[in-house]
């Protein structure tokens, strides 16, 4: 078992961070560095192991082999638009250049057997380059008794199925369809059922997917590699000689140990996602320690303490924003992953009316809402309105299924509200009636003939993914004809923050004038993100975390 007592030590290469720094552990070793892994929880995984797992590195071999069509060029172009100089080029450049040979190191090195998404489409498939049929990857299903004694290391997944089968993204999309598409949706439960539920019980097998999958491929890898990890270890403060960084004094168990790093420190702790202060300073006054779904270990300290021996921050306020259903009591914000897209439902502010296209990319949703408080006109509290047909079609917070009702509780705490009418929903929930009953109208009219004129909803290929295909002319529209109807409040979430430290396109640390701290490199969400304030597709902060690990690792032992 690699979990070791903490103690005084020398190692090549230290490792922060037990989420996409275990890319860089796999690389570092297979480069020929003695590593030492540090996490500061008890568990190992970050956020990877909390998301859908999926990674978005253009040009890697498991496309190519499943047929996706592409070319360096196209993915220079596509990462050129969307990026819009919003971070540096040369870090676009260098995950294009180290991407395939990054996945090709996991796939050496880990026992996961990763697949092509095909049709989950870039976020932004219509700016140059883009690519409707998408570049994002994900785990098969995957065994977590392969662990064996080490399975209580991983983090649980964020997203739990009701009896043990392994749903991966490409899963869902289908199994959300269940009630419209049954002859398609059935088979494949019962598959995954049968997978998840007789494989445990007959044959004593784990199977997971999605991040919690690819998180315990990553750990099956390293420990593999024999590589030490220590847990409840937390990063206290660098060591600085002569200007380069050589190591870093860590507490276990309120005792200070000194690691020696010879060839680097790589910080992969996570962004700051529950640091309130820090979150309410850079990004939103109104942000709520309950609407995150990031790492509870993500506190910013390994910012901090690289800022204090001189790295420069950026980006600050980019978060990977992530639309949730409102928190009820003590507890947290519910992921939302197809709802905002299906057709017959629509999202209103506070003022009662639409004010975005509802099924655009995560990010986006958040930068608009942040955008429209920095204006002095904020969205004030939100909901996703839907009608009866709607909530008897679709899963919803991947907890009702089709024909369920809506949880009491949601009701008695104040997030759910429904009506008859339009008026009575309105009523119900607070809003302006002349508003919602104008929204209604409106919307109806553009929904029945396939055509959002106010916010383009259902005309990117994008939109489309999580639309239902059997709802036309657009798979995103379709008017909310009868009651009741519902609306239930949603707040802003997260899948973590994606600003922090300054670094290059060898993911080492950069000072305000842009020369570079020696031996200390940045990853994931403890460095500003490599696409500035955009996110490329979906898996691009698993993508570059994984990318960049492997760039610093490799730079580490020269060998890049």
């Amino acid at each position: 078992m690699p979990i070791e007592t903490p103690q005084d030590t020398t190692v090549d290469l230290l490792v922060i961070g037990g989420g996409t720094g275990m890319a860089a552990v796999l690389a570092g070793h297979e480069a020929g560095l003695k590593t030492l892994l540090v996490e500061k929880t008890d568990k190992l995984g970050g956020s990877t192991a909390l998301s859908g797992g999926a990674f978005w590195v253009p040009g890697n071999a498991v496309l190519a082999e499943a047929g996706a069509a592409d070319t360096t060029e196209r993915i220079r172009t596509y990462l050129k638009a969307v990026v819009d100089g919003s971070a540096p080029a040369e870090r676009s450049e260098a995950f294009v250049k180290h991407g395939p040979a990054a996945v090709d190191m996991l796939r050496r090195t880990t026992p996961l057997d990763l697949m092509w998404s095909k049709g989950y489409s870039d976020y932004h498939p219509e700016e140059p380059g883009g690519s409707p049929a998408g570049r994002t990857c994900e785990s098969k299903p995957f065994d977590l008794s392969i662990l064996g004694e080490n399975r209580e290391l991983l983090r649980g997944s964020g997203l739990k199925p009701p009896v043990p089968m392994p749903i991966t993204g490409m899963d869902y999309r289908l199994m959300n369809l269940m009630r419209k598409l049954p002859f398609k949706a059935f088979p494949l439960i019962f598959r995954r059922v049968f997978k998840g539920l007789v494989g445990k019980v007959l044959f004593k097998k784990e199977y997971s997917a999605g991040g919690q999958a690819l998180a315990g491929g990553l750990l099956a890898g390293v420990l593999r590699t024999n590589t030490p990890i220590w847990i409840n270890t937390a990063l206290k403060e660098l060591i600085v000689e002569d200007g380069r960084v050589t190591g870093a004094i860590v507490e276990n168990g309120g005792r200070e140990i000194t690691v020696q790093a010879t060839k680097g420190v790589v910080l992969a702790a996570g962004g700051f996602d529950h640091n309130t202060e820090w979150r309410r300073k850079y990004q939103t006054e109104t942000f709520q320690p309950s609407w995150t779904l990031g790492s509870p270990g993500n506190t910013g300290e390994a910012i901090e303490i690289a800022t204090n021996n001189g790295a420069d921050l950026a980006g600050m306020e980019n978060v990977w924003w992530f639309p949730a259903v409102a928190p009820i009591g003590n507890g947290k914000a519910t992921v939302m992953l197809a709802e905002r897209s299906l057709p017959g439902s629509f999202i209103v502010d506070e003022s009662g009316k639409r004010f975005i296209n509802e099924s655009c990319d995560y990010m986006t949703y958040g930068q608009i809402i942040l955008q429209r408080e920095q204006d002095g006109n904020p969205v004030g509290k939100t909901f996703i309105v839907f009608d009866q047909e709607y909530r008897d079609s679709y899963v919803f917070a991947t907890q009702v299924f089709p024909k369920q009702p809506l949880p009491q509780k949601w009701y008695d705490e104040g997030i759910a509200f429904k009506g008859n009418t339009p008026a009575e929903l309105a009523r119900a929930a607070g809003l302006p009636v002349d508003a919602v009953e104008d929204t209604f109208r409106n919307f109806n009219v553009m929904a029945a003939n396939g055509l959002d004129e106010d916010f383009h909803r259902g005309e990117s290929a994008y939109d489309r993914y999580y639309g239902d295909p059997t709802v036309t002319p657009n798979p995103n529209l379709r008017p909310l004809s009868s009651g009741p109807f519902y609306a239930v409040e949603i707040v802003l979430g997260d899948l973590g923050t994606c600003g922090g430290v300054v670094a290059d396109d060898r993911a080492r640390a950069l000072r305000a004038d842009g020369s570079v701290i020696d031996g200390l490199y940045a990853i994931g969400n403890n460095a500003a993100n490599a696409f500035g304030s955009t996110y490329p597709g979906a898996g691009a902060t698993i993508g570059q975390g994984v990318v960049y690990g492997y760039i610093a690792a490799r730079d580490a032992a020269g060998v890049l």
